[in-house]
């Protein structure tokens, strides 16, 4: 009976995954009121329907010797007919470098987030993969200089900022 009520009720379970996808069977089902074999049961059918499709952790990169900028694409396109938005996104998504594609409202349509080595990396993707596409009407490129918070995780919530003010007479 309990799985019938999990699976009406997903957003439950699947909150506290979204949350934490390190906590355990046993943590789920005491959070959710279920069966260890229960939430079993259910996360398996979640991912076999596509409802959950993977597990990230979130990295503070700027705590390894990793270099590397992201870069937020303001993409203007025209929609192909029959299609609309979803094959020039599919075709944008299959670079390697693109880690998230939006359908915006607004002033443009597309909002691609990528990843680069440098600055000029990603230039360069702008300018030899993005911008040439067939559809693709123009391009605005945004650097993302500090994480504040990504995903709900806040980044350094204890690092303050050590400025000093500086008083003028």
């Amino acid at each position: 009976m309990k799985e019938a009520i999990m699976m009406d009720n997903p957003e439950k379970l699947l909150n506290l995954l979204s949350e934490d996808a390190r906590l355990t069977t046993a943590q789920l089902a005491a959070m959710t009121g279920a069966t260890e074999d229960e939430v079993v049961s259910a996360v398996r059918a979640f991912e076999k329907n596509n409802t959950i499709l993977g597990y990230k952790t979130i990295v503070d990169w700027d705590k390894t010797a990793r270099e590397f900028v992201t870069a937020l694409i303001e993409v203007k396109i025209t929609p192909q007919k029959g299609m609309g938005f979803d094959e020039i996104a599919r075709q944008i998504y299959s670079h390697h470098q693109v880690e998230s594609v939006y359908l915006m409202s607004g002033g443009f349509d597309l909002t691609v987030i990528i990843n680069g080595r440098s600055m000029r990396e990603v230039a360069r993707f702008v300018s030899e993969q993005l911008a040439p596409m067939e559809n693709v009407l123009s391009t605005g490129t945004h650097f993302i200089l500090k994480r504040y918070k990504d995903h709900g995780v806040e980044f350094d919530p204890s690092d303050k900022d050590k400025r000093e003010v500086m008083m003028s007479w």
